[in-house]
Parts: structure tokens; C-alpha cells; sequence
């Protein structure tokens, strides 16, 4: 992801690439010759401490996202943190004392979890759409996600952390844009255990409640057909829906004035996420709020732990 998508965007931001630090010596010469890094090592304490480098972008398997993050910040560096940001709430805590040690010390650092569906066109023309009503929303989300074998790194709860933290936080984040108020409540449900299924916790709805009265339910499913569409949103409010179906159709029912609002190509947000946190670092403003970064984080650890409890 960071070679295909997270570099390639940051670029075209105009990011000035400085290092790039990998586990292997010989993979950061050859990634960071190809993405024009100006240099390549495997020390990350060096590369958190150079002067010519003020932000730091963490793509690594999901274990290590939380203790770099907090290293970043203590060297007084902006961060852009692939989701999620902490596997659990000792993680979690970890970068939030962190944050706020850079925010005491003046320093002010951006952080930013690659959130980039609130990004998006279809996303941000919904926002604008919903912002006009006073009533409260209720969502309905649903990720057909595909399965991901037992084995594979992402399912091992002590380094991926499980499907829910490393992927359906995306919709917590976006359900929390979208309503624009906080989340109050947390409820989940998961496949029960069955031995014709090695994995049931990425089958599973998360239910949440927000301040203002807003609800949905998020839907993350990895046992559909891989030729069914991948992601579904639906707003009813004030005797209107909004749907987006997998970020290619937008269509309005009852919305005065809009109708629909289609793309040629399926644009999740991700250029444009990438964008608004190098803006941010330049202007000094923020791309998310940080008590949302940690909002969402903690309400997504919250679901987790509910299914795993069933």
C-alpha cells in the first residue's frame, strides 16, 4: 500500500521525500532509489532525529504503528499514521500522553490516521448535503470484505490486531464524520463460533449511538461473493436518502435539488487524504481533529473487544 498508494499521493502533494526506513537494508536502497527518497537506512532512531525531516509517515504491519507514532512525537515530528493507530488502550494511551507532552512543549505536531474515506468526493458532496438538515441520521454501512486466510499476519490479533481494528475503523471514522458529533455508545455483534468457519470476528455488525441522536450500523462482512459490489452507504434523515455504492454512484431519493453524482473511476479518498495532512502541515491547521483521531481509535478498540468477548 505505502509503495502503490501512500507514496505515489504524497508526492503529488508535493512532499519533498527525504528518508525512507525499512527492516531490510538492501529493500530501502531499492524502494528508496525507485520512489526518489534522497536516502535509505534501516535506523529508525536516526531517521526520527534528522533535522531535515519534519513529518513522518508510518506504514508498517500494525503492531509497531503505536509506539512510532509516540517516537515521532517526542522528536517533535508531524505524523501521518496508516490505520490503525493502536492495536489496544495501553497503545492508544501511549500516543495520546505524547501528543499532548508535543502540544505542552509548544511544538504543536500534526497527527493524522489514514482516514481517506471522509475524503473522498462522493463523501465530502454527502457531508455537504447532510450538513443542511437539523434532524438526526441514521446510517447504514456495509463492507463486503472478502476473506483474508487465518493465518495471514493481519488475522493475528498481537500484530495485526484482527480485521475490526486494522479495517472497519475506516467506517467508525467515517460514520463519526458524517453524523458530526460524538460517539456515545458502542454495541457489536459477531458470527458465533462454528467449526465450518476458522475466523468470526470479521463477520460482524458495530452499532453505534451519537449526542445529537444519530445511530448506524456498520456491517463488515468477509464471507460474500467477491463479483458483489465492496462497500455500501446509506443516510435516511428528514424523509430523504442519501446512497453511495462503492464509491462510483451517488444517488439522492427526495433530496431537493440533487439527484446523483457518479465518477468514472471508484475514488476513495486517498490522493486527497494525503493532500489535506500535507496542507495541514503547511498551514498549521488540521486535517482531522485529533479528539476525533482518538475517539474513533478508542470506540473501534471498544467494538473489538465486545466481539471477542461473544
Amino acid at each position: 500500500y505505502a509503495s502503490r498508494v501512500l507514496i505515489p499521493a504524497l508526492k503529488k502533494a508535493g512532499a519533498q521525500l527525504q528518508t525512507i526506513v525499512t527492516s531490510g537494508g538492501l529493500s530501502a536502497a531499492i524502494a528508496g532509489q525507485r520512489d526518489g527518497f534522497a536516502a535509505a537506512t534501516t535506523e529508525v532512531a536516526a531517521a526520527l532525529s534528522d533535522a531535515a525531516v519534519n513529518t513522518v509517515v508510518i506504514a508498517t504491519r500494525h503492531d509497531s504503528h503505536a509506539q512510532l507514532a509516540a517516537q515521532a512525537l517526542d522528536n517533535g515530528k508531524h505524523v501521518f499514521v496508516e490505520k490503525p493507530l493502536a492495536l489496544d488502550l495501553a497503545q492508544l494511551d501511549q500516543v495520546e500522553i505524547a501528543h499532548r507532552a508535543a502540544a505542552a512543549r509548544g511544538a504543536a505536531p500534526q497527527l493524522m490516521v489514514g482516514f481517506n474515506r471522509r475524503f473522498a468526493p462522493q463523501v465530502v458532496r454527502m457531508k455537504s448535503l447532510l450538513d443542511r438538515v437539523s434532524e438526526p441520521k441514521s446510517f447504514l454501512m456495509v463492507m463486503n470484505a472478502g476473506a483474508i486466510p487465518a493465518h495471514h499476519w493481519t488475522q493475528d490479533l498481537a500484530v495485526g490486531g484482527g480485521r475490526i481494528i486494522g479495517e472497519a475503523c475506516h467506517f467508525i471514522d467515517l460514520m463519526r464524520f458524517l453524523a458530526g458529533a460524538p460517539i456515545t455508545s458502542v454495541a457489536a455483534r459477531r458470527m458465533g463460533d462454528t467449526p465450518q468457519v476458522a475466523v468470526c470476528e470479521d463477520k460482524a455488525t458495530i452499532t453505534l449511538g451519537f449526542a445529537d441522536g444519530s445511530f448506524g450500523t456498520i456491517m463488515y462482512l468477509a464471507n460474500g461473493a467477491s463479483t458483489f459490489p465492496k462497500e455500501r452507504i446509506e443516510v435516511f434523515t428528514a424523509g430523504r436518502v442519501l446512497q453511495i455504492d462503492n464509491f462510483r454512484r451517488m444517488t439522492g431519493y427526495g433530496w431537493p435539488g440533487f439527484r446523483s453524482h457518479n465518477l468514472l473511476r471508484q475514488d476513495k479518498g486517498q490522493a486527497a487524504c494525503a493532500a489535506a495532512f500535507l496542507q495541514a502541515v503547511r498551514a498549521g491547521d488540521l486535517a482531522i481533529p485529533a479528539d476525533q483521531i482518538f475517539e474513533v481509535a478508542r470506540a473501534t478498540i471498544e467494538a473489538a473487544t465486545l466481539l471477542r468477548g461473544q
